[in-house]
């Protein structure tokens, strides 16, 4: 896919496995994840009525210690597909997490460092709602606009040691 996103994931990922930390990629591409529904069934029960291929991430993100978001900038914003899937972690609330550290890579065609503010805003809200978890840090990557176009952009190097300084 070349996406420039999953390339400054990649990188970070790169990093932390370099410093001993074990990584996982989880990728939206090919799931089949509903919109959630609001019925806070969730809430009472820890897991989400709706049957996708959201209960295996949810409970991948209960057992991390850190958590890191990938997306593309579309339209000043996240994708849909992470909000989305920041909706549907819903079930996380009332557990006991592990995750205390979350970040934030992105990627946009704009090189403009104000471009991934509401994203990274979007996600400080849902940062919020768990206590014990804070948002560690972001990597932006701009002036990509076709796949593959991060390529030799500082932000790959960003993007890795950022991850490389994860402690296990």
């Amino acid at each position: 896919m070349n996406s420039n996103s999953e390339a400054l994931a990649d990188a970070f990922g790169r990093g932390a496995q370099e410093s001993g930390n074990a990584v996982e990629k989880i990728t939206m591409r090919g799931k089949h994840i509903r919109f959630c529904l609001g019925c806070f069934v969730c809430q009472e029960t820890g897991k989400c009525v709706i049957k996708d291929d959201m209960a295996p991430i949810v409970e991948k993100m209960l057992e991390a210690d850190v958590l890191v978001f990938a997306t593309p900038i579309y339209y000043y914003e996240m994708s849909g597909q992470m909000k989305t899937l920041l909706d549907r972690a819903n079930p996380l609330f009332p557990l006991d997490y592990n995750f205390r550290e979350v970040y934030l890579i992105a990627s946009a065609a704009e090189d403009e460092d104000t471009v991934p503010q509401r994203a990274l805003s979007g996600l400080e809200g849902w940062v919020e709602c768990f206590p014990k978890a804070k948002l560690a840090g972001s990597v932006f990557g701009g002036g990509a606009t076709l796949a593959g176009e991060i390529a030799g952009s500082p932000a790959l190097e960003k993007a890795y040691e950022m991850g490389k300084a994860i402690c296990e």
